[in-house]
């Protein structure tokens, strides 16, 4: 009997662009939620021969081009993906200024409260469309399931789709149904920041949910106690709660990498011809490598004044090591972004300023988007820094050890939900205690060969064990077991 499964994210697993003559060209999409759940699919599908998956994907149509291929009903992801036609305008205000203006400041704890947020009549427009864009997920949700053999569930991802569980559950009351939560969950004192209605609302969305879930048990804690506190929510021992009638479970699901896919891609010969130019940029110097984009919560300006601490507190370090560091854009539409992608740039170029000699350039920065070029860093990295303020998880931290060619130290913030995986062999940090993050880049150069290789081991096990098979499989039980 097929696994009749129905993923719903604003993103999907394809994106369209025009080719030059007008026609449309597909390509896959990125991000570590797309990559998870396609790889998890793709294996629960080749292992599960008695029991394979047959998925439908529900995305928002992204681009001119994406909303030309929805009307047009085109393929191109190797699974049926079916895009929703959003108005732009409605689009625009639900993922830019709710989706990711407020729920991902709330979680991430990243509003500066002197000066934000402020929650005004703008704003209220705002959540009618972010209303109005959950609901099309969920009539989609709705038409699919209806069509759909005894047995589907429904996988709804992220904070985007946060009230689509509700909304589902009162247009097809018996679909098994979970939602997934990528980010960190903000305690119920942060979280209050959100309008009341609003705030209320998102939590009563996601409990809609015959199964919430959430990749670290400190998120999951965070969650039940704004239920309790914010609903009045009954929130039992075993992590269930009871609201309006319905029981939600809540649990936790670490995501890894497929590491056997990475290495492969990471093998390929454009991945061997950064690592030729990479080694030649070190001159046989030690590396440290951050990879990750240029987000707010990702905290590259606190890693580059760990690097600059560095080398201005430990000055034998100066001409042994070399810092890489890639970035890939984001979110480039709102103005926080521009205005933080821009003081990195300047912070990366007086570092280089302060301690360049000719013959030594300190620090690599680049801001562009080059998956091959990042495998390459990874690979040949001594140490990993990884020092997000908040992350749901961080899957860098995990591909390092994985494609590391003879053993680096991760060097990892403990606000990431990577820390309860990898806590054990990692170098943890405060991330807002630069003096401690140097330290640490300190501990992690001078670690003996022997050490770093039996550390970065253990992490590339750690991460492997849950890989995304296994993460979308337990949400499977999860939802069968309910």
């Amino acid at each position: 009997m097929n696994q009749r499964v129905l993923i719903a994210s604003n993103r999907g697993p394809v994106s369209f662009r025009f080719a030059d003559d007008g026609t449309l060209s597909s390509r896959r999409g990125g991000g570590g939620m797309i990559a998870g759940v396609m790889s998890g699919l793709s294996a629960l599908g080749d292992a599960a021969s008695q029991r394979p998956v047959d998925a439908t994907w529900i995305c928002a149509a992204l681009s001119d081009a994406d909303r030309a291929a929805a009307r047009a009903d085109h393929g191109g992801s190797g699974l049926p993906v079916r895009m929703l036609d959003i108005p732009p305008e409605t689009f625009d205000a639900a993922y830019n200024d709710v989706a990711n203006s407020a729920l991902w400041f709330v979680h991430h704890m990243l509003f500066n409260t002197p000066e934000q947020p402020r929650f005004g009549a703008a704003f209220q427009r705002d959540w009618q469309s972010y209303v109005v864009y959950n609901e099309a997920f969920a009539t989609a949700l709705a038409d699919e399931a209806e069509q759909a053999a005894l047995g589907a569930r429904a996988l709804i991802q992220d904070y985007h789709l946060a009230l689509v569980p509700r909304m589902l559950r009162d247009r097809a009351p018996k679909l098994r149904i979970g939602h997934f939560s990528h980010t960190p969950w903000a305690p119920p004192a942060y979280y209050r920041m959100l309008p009341d209605p609003v705030g209320q609302a998102i939590l009563d969305g996601i409990l809609g949910a015959d199964h919430a879930g959430f990749l670290a048990a400190r998120w999951a804690e965070a969650f039940l106690a704004c239920c309790a506190e914010l609903l009045g929510a009954d929130v039992d021992d075993a992590g269930r709660v009871s609201y309006r009638g319905h029981v939600t479970e809540v649990g936790v699901h670490p995501l890894g990498v497929d590491a056997p896919e990475l290495r492969i891609r990471a093998r390929a010969d454009d991945v061997a011809q950064h690592m030729a130019t990479l080694g030649r940029l070190a001159g046989g110097r030690q590396l440290i490598v951050r990879v990750d984009r240029t987000e707010l919560s990702k905290n590259i300006l606190g890693g580059l004044a760990a690097y600059r601490e560095l080398l201005t507190t430990r000055p034998q370090w100066r001409g042994r090591v070399v810092h890489l560091a890639f970035a890939y854009p984001s979110r480039s539409a709102l103005p926080e972004y521009r205005a933080y992608t821009e003081q990195v740039q300047r912070s990366a170029a007086e570092i280089n300023a302060e301690f360049g000699t000719p013959d030594w350039t300190p620090l690599v920065m680049e801001v562009k988007d080059d998956y091959a070029r990042s495998l390459a860093a990874c690979r040949i990295a001594d140490v990993l820094l990884i020092n997000p303020i908040r992350d749901g998880m961080n899957l860098v931290a995990q591909e390092g050890p994985v494609l590391s060619d003879r053993g680096c130290a991760l060097v990892l913030s403990r606000e990431a939900g990577a820390a309860a995986l990898l806590g054990e062999d990692a170098l943890l940090v405060n991330p807002y205690d630069i003096a401690e993050t140097a330290g640490a880049l300190d501990r992690a150069l001078a670690m003996a060969p022997g050490e770093r290789r039996r550390r970065s081991a253990a992490l590339a096990a750690a991460a492997e064990g849950r890989a995304p098979a296994r993460w979308l499989g337990e949400l499977l039980t999860a939802l069968d077991s309910g």
